[in-house]
């Protein structure tokens, strides 16, 4: 029984002999995936040991590195487009507004951004200040109305004056500022209504003074219509009455030259009369008296 307990005590289990190979090899694993990274072909990478830049990498591929010491750091290439916090910044004119803008960036010195910034976190982080702080400097001498006029008008310009300013201080951090646009200006909610009711009342304001300027101009207008029409008129009758005259005096010309001998005057006082007594005549039952001595009367008591 002694030698059977014994030989039992000392028994070697069956997976003894695979438990240091296995650590070996797991630890080979380890090892390996510790010594070997990839880069994609829309990434940098940076080679770091104990927080200094060893080399850049920037074509695609497996490489290897120090396992345990080096660690990497991977940035992306292409373009970032980063929707900025809206921000709240102040008018000349003392009234919040509220600018939604975003920014289309890239990494273009990768040493610089990992020893200024780091991480994309915390690039887009500073982007928000320089953002901010480009805005406060354009609008901040500027009227409220005088932004939305000017955004308006020329938008392009506005957003390169933004543009320009953040591209500089970006440039601090090894960021290549692409474009800075604004999207769009709002009001707070708490001075919508309140904003809102003052643009009406501007509004009124100002076409109360058109209407006004409208109405004195019209009354210029008209009083000077009716004037040149008094003018006009007055010309116009003037004229009439003097072609009337030189017309008169043109008849009577022309009756002095048909009876200028006594027998043409005589005759045509003849005529006269019996124009005169014809007139006397219409319409009815009438009686002309004519003296005796009359020519006329001679003539119509003959025979």
């Amino acid at each position: 029984m002694d030698n059977m307990d014994m030989n039992v005590k000392y028994r070697k289990p069956k997976t003894t002999k695979w438990l240091i190979p296995g650590i070996l090899i797991i630890l080979a694993v380890i090892l390996i995936n510790s010594m070997l990274f990839t880069v994609e072909e829309d990434e940098i990478a940076l080679v770091v040991r104990f927080s200094a830049i060893q080399y850049e990498i920037t074509e695609a591929g497996l490489h290897l590195k120090i396992p345990f010491i080096e660690e990497v750091k991977k940035y992306p290439k292409p373009k970032i487009f980063y929707d900025v916090t809206p921000l709240t910044v102040l008018t000349s004119d003392t009234i919040n507004m509220i600018a939604d803008s975003y920014v289309i960036w890239r990494i273009d010195e990768p040493s610089e951004f990992f020893r200024t910034v780091g991480t994309v976190s915390n690039a887009e982080s500073r982007l928000d200040t320089s953002t901010f702080s480009a805005l406060q400097r354009t609008i901040s001498s500027m009227r409220q109305s005088d932004i939305i006029s000017a955004y308006e008008r020329s938008r392009d310009q506005f957003n390169q004056t933004i543009s320009d300013i953040v591209r500089t201080e970006a440039r601090d951090y090894g960021i290549e500022i692409i474009d800075v646009k604004v999207k769009r200006f709002d009001l707070p909610p708490e001075n919508e209504q309140a904003v809102f009711l003052r643009m009406i009342s501007d509004r009124e304001q100002l076409a109360t003074q058109f209407r006004a300027s409208g109405i004195y101009d019209a009354n210029i207008i008209r009083n000077e219509t009716d004037r040149d029409k008094g003018i006009i008129v007055s010309d116009a009758r003037a004229e009439a009455e003097r072609i009337l005259a030189e017309g008169e005096e043109e008849y009577m010309r022309i009756l002095a030259d048909a009876y200028n001998t006594p027998e043409r005057e005589e005759f045509f006082r003849f005529v006269r009369g019996l124009e005169a007594i014809r007139e006397s005549l219409r319409g009815g039952d009438n009686t002309v008296i004519l003296d005796s001595d009359s020519a006329l009367a001679q003539i119509l008591a003959a025979p």
